[in-house]
């Protein structure tokens, strides 16, 4: 083989055999949610084989522009799977979207979109798994993308928060033991198991590398000392804009210019602070507007303004706004400004009306990011925890996912 030949096919390999990653949108696409038939699935949705969900989003331009969606389907460790489309979907997809209503008496002008799955075009999904949508404009260049799960429930998934048994954490870090039981016989789950638990709906945090450490019976048993531990972090911050001619919950006051303006109260750090339960809905945004019939096209759009009393960081550290309004991105818009004027952080960009969840983080200059940093980990914090079960029978062609379940850590035991 010439080296010409063999640079193209490593290549190709690189390409085909790398993870994907989600493609964060630009400035004017905002509000993108999951919902699914029984609830608000927010930006990580996990939905059982064969229920309809719905992705919605905005775009918040004076036209009307197309969109077109493409669905793939993935492994377990999120490389492209080696099915084609006619086994994992009935029906064709890269349609375009034709579900759009024009925002409605708001000063922001937006159009909203909502793509129903399965739909008249892609009939149904066939086969549990990871899964891509993708979201293309008319000249077939990639808006945005976002993962989603399909489980099958074959099996039981018991999760229990505790805790960490490591002594030097033990003030700072939960720890989450598993046990999957079922009729499903499965065949060397030392190979065809694995496991994905998710903290908060955030995959970037997520844990993957876990393998059965004992089997009593049917059960698969793990329970880890620091394997299966995340920091505790603390309850988010919140505001609510649901009302925009008076403020609400975190906001200070109030602003109409070229449209409504609302500015929280100075925010500051809680690290070293004893603890404080205060309720949240672990990182998440709910749409919610006064007034207002239809939320998707009647809520308005405000420009939040946010400041934390913090001391500028050095070595190239930067400082960002981070909850799953954005699916925990860190982007240039979301990045802390620190203002020396009035020796503050500062930010500001838009969400539509709404209740949400949001922490600061620091990006440190080895790429890692410190969730504690500005607000701490407590052992005592109510998280969410989920878990999904893979399993790829010895000689199978794809990662199924054979169970899921969630729990929340507000009963956390020693």
């Amino acid at each position: 083989m010439s080296k010409k030949l063999l640079f193209i096919f490593i290549g190709f390999y690189l390409i085909t055999h790398s993870q994907v990653e989600e493609v964060n949108p630009p400035d004017y696409i905002k509000s993108i949610t999951f919902k699914s038939s029984s609830s608000d699935l927010g930006e990580l949705p996990v939905l059982k084989l064969g229920e309809t969900f719905y992705l919605e989003f905005d775009a918040l331009v004076n036209d009307e522009p197309d969109f077109y969606y493409k669905i793939e389907h993935y492994d377990f460790d999120w490389k492209e799977s080696v099915l084609v489309r006619p086994e994992f979907i009935q029906g064709i997809d890269n349609f375009r979207i034709v579900d759009y209503t024009n925002s409605f008496n708001t000063f922001q002008l937006y159009s909203h979109y909502k793509l129903t799955l399965p739909n008249r075009q892609t009939r149904k999904l066939l086969v549990s798994g990871n899964y891509v949508i993708s979201i293309y404009d008319e000249y077939d260049e990639l808006v945005f993308s976002r993962k989603f799960m399909i489980y099958e429930n074959l099996v039981s998934a018991g999760l229990q928060v505790k805790r960490s048994r490591n002594v030097k954490n033990i003030d700072r870090v939960q720890t989450v033991d598993i046990e999957i039981s079922g009729g499903l016989r499965l065949n060397n789950p030392d190979q065809t198991i694995n496991v994905l638990l998710i903290q908060n709906r955030n995959l970037n945090t997520a844990i993957t590398d876990l393998k059965p450490q004992y089997t009593i019976g049917d059960k698969l048993i793990y329970r880890y000392v620091d394997k299966s531990a995340f920091y505790g972090g603390n309850e988010y911050r919140f505001f609510e804009t649901k009302d925009l001619r008076a403020p609400v919950m975190g906001v200070q006051f109030m602003d109409l210019k070229d449209i409504y303006h609302s500015y929280l109260f100075v925010d500051q750090p809680r690290f070293g602070q004893p603890y404080t339960y205060n309720p949240d809905i672990n990182g998440r945004f709910t749409i919610t507007a006064l007034d207002r019939t239809n939320v998707s096209n009647e809520a308005d759009y405000s420009m939040v303004h946010f400041k934390l009393n913090y001391p500028k960081l050095e070595d190239g550290e930067r400082l960002f706004v981070y909850g799953n309004y954005n699916n925990y991105a860190l982007d240039d818009y979301n990045e802390m400004i620190y203002n020396t004027e009035s020796n503050l952080y500062e930010a500001n960009f838009l969400f539509k009306q709404g209740f949400y969840n949001y922490k600061y983080v620091v990006l440190q200059n080895d790429g890692t990011i410190d969730e504690g940093r500005i607000d701490g980990d407590y052992w005592q914090t109510e998280n969410n925890y989920k878990i999904l079960v893979y399993y790829r029978d010895l000689g199978a062609r794809y990662d199924r996912i054979i169970g899921f379940n969630e729990v929340s850590s507000i009963n956390i035991s020693n």
